[in-house]
């Protein structure tokens, strides 16, 4: 029980994320199985639905398995900074004395070495040889991160310009078979963010599955009226993407041997959200003002 609890914030955090990350693939499916006949739009959207968990799932136990520290092949050192020329051990030596010496007055004496001091340099060798080394996971988190910030990037740069979703939706389907097709295509390119990002801001395996599985289920039985609320206030999905250039930059950092507390991830998200959720309410305020007063006019 105390483990659920421990985990409870960030299995809330990854299933709210997992929501609006689903959005676009809501968008696109509604788009495709737009051109069935209306008897076959529901199933379609509840199997193309099914599909895009299926496919989060599948590539979350392909990476967790890829990304586990034990595996011999993940961990093994595909090559070395150091051998390329590039003195890391210098470089983060040099940044640590320039700390250390920006914290103490000029005049002051150099004292001893402590035992600690000791331990903190060899602590020092070891981290800048894990930054050295370029193991497959730090290249899976360097790859996956540059492409969270890569896509966040052009999708807000689309939504800036307006850009609409037909442009994206491809040739047409004419058959209930060639809809599913496409939606399977476009569930790859979709899911492969939406793992990365859970992948990136929460460790357990578990916890990715449940967020993932309550997600879905949550928009198969919403997936209308979540589609529209969060098409009628895009500043959610401007927020949503913004969080993805945040966890990219973390991932990217996390490549080179970097360490963050994911806590002040959690924190960030969440306080933006309540911010946001507070300008939403007070726009819808000020709008049902201004229609009063045009209404009374």
């Amino acid at each position: 029980m105390a483990e659920f609890a421990e985990h409870l914030i960030p299995l809330l955090a990854l299933t709210a994320m997992e929501i609006v990350l689903g959005i676009d693939n809501i968008v696109f499916i509604s788009i495709l199985t737009g051109k069935l006949p209306a008897a076959q739009k529901k199933s379609g959207r509840n199997i193309g639905l099914a599909l895009a968990l299926g496919t989060r799932l599948v590539l979350l136990f392909a990476l967790a398995f890829i990304m586990e520290p034990g595996n011999p092949f993940f961990s093994k050192s595909l090559f070395n900074l150091n051998d390329a020329g590039i003195p890391v051990a210098s470089i983060t030596q040099g940044f640590e004395s320039f700390t250390e010496a920006s914290v103490h007055d000029g005049n002051e004496q150099p004292h001893p070495k402590k035992e600690s001091d000791v331990q903190k340099e060899t602590e020092s060798d070891s981290h800048a040889q894990e930054v050295a080394e370029i193991t497959l996971r730090d290249l899976v988190l360097l790859l996956g991160g540059a492409f969270l910030i890569a896509k966040s990037v052009h999708e807000i740069h689309n939504k800036l310009d307006d850009e609409s979703a037909e442009d994206h939706a491809g040739a047409k389907a004419i058959t209930f078979k060639g809809v599913l097709m496409q939606i399977a295509l476009l569930d790859v390119v979709f899911s492969l963010d939406s793992v990365i990002t859970a992948v990136g801001i929460v460790s357990e395996l578990w916890v990715i599955v449940v967020a993932m599985v309550v997600s879905m289920l949550v928009m198969l039985a919403a997936a209308g009226p979540i589609s529209s609320f969060i098409e009628k206030h895009p500043t959610l999905k401007i927020l949503a993407l913004s969080f993805l250039i945040l966890i990219g930059i973390m991932l990217v950092a996390e490549g080179f041997g970097a360490h963050f507390n994911k806590g002040y991830i959690y924190f960030a998200m969440a306080f933006s959200l309540i911010v946001e959720m507070l300008n939403i309410r007070l726009r819808s305020k000020r709008k049902a003002k201004v229609n009063s007063a045009e209404a009374s006019a």
